[in-house]
């Protein structure tokens, strides 16, 4: 049996949808139930920032999670195939009218995703402070806690309506499916058969941005 932990809301339900597609058959969470056995494997409804724990300790055999969480936390895991979904941008966000102004002796960035943030402005060379919050984050340029912010931004609104705007883009973002290194030996075979069929399903064409892992 194979135990997948699936983050939940939106990409929870669009992979359980890929799962209905393969099989034929309805996977579905039943209300406020964080678990679900299906045939050949067990379902976990986990916090999206967790699912790499999970994965990593083995507590889930494999995964799907954010391309941006695996970043974050430099998680110890096989990335095995980009599903595209919930493809979104991790991106500055300025108050409109600002730009970043890379002169500065530092930059003060509230963000929930320090790591990200510090590799970014890192890699130019440039001092920052990091203000780690964990909501609200587009208050922070508009009551001078920070210059700037370091968030998610799927399609811009969000930032729009608190009077921001995205000045750069840090990275690109999707759900990957990954597996625990030692269950990707002891359970291989079936693995890789799940591997091939969501492949089948995700992957278009040789020119698709969906990329298969070569294993």
């Amino acid at each position: 049996m194979l135990r997948v932990a699936l983050p939940k809301g939106r990409i929870a339900d669009e992979t359980l949808a890929i799962f209905s597609r393969i099989f034929g058959d309805k996977f579905e969470f039943e209300d406020r139930k964080l678990k679900m056995q299906k045939g050949d494997f067990e379902f976990l409804m986990v916090r999206n920032q967790d699912i790499p724990t999970y994965v990593t300790f083995g507590a889930a055999d494999i995964g799907v999670v954010g391309l941006d969480v695996l970043e974050e936390h430099h998680s110890d895991v096989l990335r095995l195939l980009n599903l595209n979904l919930g493809v979104c941008n991790v991106c500055i966000g300025m108050r409109e009218g600002e730009t970043l102004d890379y002169s500065k002796p530092q930059i003060t960035v509230a963000t929930k995703m320090p790591n990200i943030t510090r590799t970014y402005f890192s890699s130019r060379a440039t001092p920052v402070k990091i203000i780690k919050l964990y909501g609200s984050i587009e208050l922070a340029p508009l009551v001078g806690l920070a210059d700037c912010i370091v968030d998610i931004v799927e399609t811009g609104e969000t930032m729009k309506k608190n009077g921001l705007r995205p000045v750069e883009k840090i990275m690109q973002s999707s759900a990957y499916l990954i597996a625990n290194k030692i269950s990707f030996v002891t359970k291989r075979d079936e693995i890789l058969s799940l591997y091939d069929k969501i492949a089948a399903v995700v992957v278009k064409d040789d020119n698709s941005n969906l990329n298969k892992v070569q294993i």
